[in-house]
């Protein structure tokens, strides 16, 4: 996995401003409030980014421990939190080899679509048994994932975007290629940041991530000591899910005093 590296994970916050972190997370917390068997306290995030996602559960009462592969990432996610006297703790952790020690939790979540990031059905179980290790009895595991119906019909080769900053302007350029055969999108980002002195610097970052069929899913939640409780179409209460559904929130429940099979 390579993901957000360096100036990437700078940029991180401009490129995804837009995004509906607190509507995500409040409904992740209705999942919680519904789904759960015993109220829920300590919560682990994983691959969380710059922390976004986590300052929302914070807000929400929970006390969270967010981890994430790159370390530029968590370096971001921890400036933001001394600016908001956040309690958040980050940790630099793949979540392929997940371990904090004997720490368990009411829940984990996994949100934009990052569990694709894995790619191989190993590593997926890897995740899931790890997952399954750190929540305590019946705790749920809450997460998003690309859905292939829509990924494989509906997908742009090329995006292109561009933001205004204090010092010129931010363009991006996205190139998708699919292989239909592993269920992978590839997409490698093209960043050129013209400043406003006539000067410009540009990078290159290649991404790869999994998409899932339902009952594919399903079948690693099983086989991992999770039961599947619910899938809704994004983040909302509606379980029709379509060919035309690009994310799915899946809600799991895991299943105390049993080894997961990795």
């Amino acid at each position: 996995m390579t993901a957000y590296s360096g100036k990437h994970a700078e940029l991180y916050d401009l490129f995804y401003a837009d995004k509906a972190y607190t509507a995500e997370a409040n409904f992740v917390h209705e999942c919680f409030q519904r789904y759960a068997p015993q109220p829920i306290s300590r919560v682990l995030e994983l691959a969380c980014g710059t922390g976004s996602h986590s300052f929302v559960f914070e807000k929400l009462g929970y006390q969270m421990v967010a981890t994430d592969y790159s370390p530029d990432m968590i370096r971001v996610a921890k400036a933001k939190a001394a600016q908001i006297d956040s309690t958040v703790e980050f940790n630099h952790q793949d979540m392929i080899h997940l371990d904090l020690g004997s720490e368990t939790f009411d829940a984990a979540v996994c949100l934009f679509d990052s569990i694709g990031y894995v790619l191989t059905n190993e590593n997926i179980k890897s995740v899931l048994a790890n997952v399954h290790r750190h929540l305590s009895d019946g705790g749920l595991f809450v997460f998003e994932f690309w859905h292939a119906a829509a990924m494989i019909a509906l997908y742009d080769p090329v995006r292109v975007r561009s933001w205004t900053t204090d010092t010129g302007q931010i363009v991006r350029l996205s190139e998708t290629k699919l292989n239909v055969s592993k269920q992978t999108s590839e997409v490698t980002y093209t960043v050129h940041e013209l400043r406003a002195d006539g000067t410009y610097s540009s990078f290159r970052e290649t991404q790869t991530n999994r998409y899932f069929l339902l009952q594919e899913m399903n079948y690693f939640l099983s086989s991992c000591g999770f039961k599947l409780l619910k899938s809704f179409a994004g983040f909302k209460n509606d379980e029709s899910i379509s060919a035309d559904t690009w994310h799915v929130i899946a809600v799991a429940q895991q299943i105390p005093n049993r080894d997961p099979q990795k």
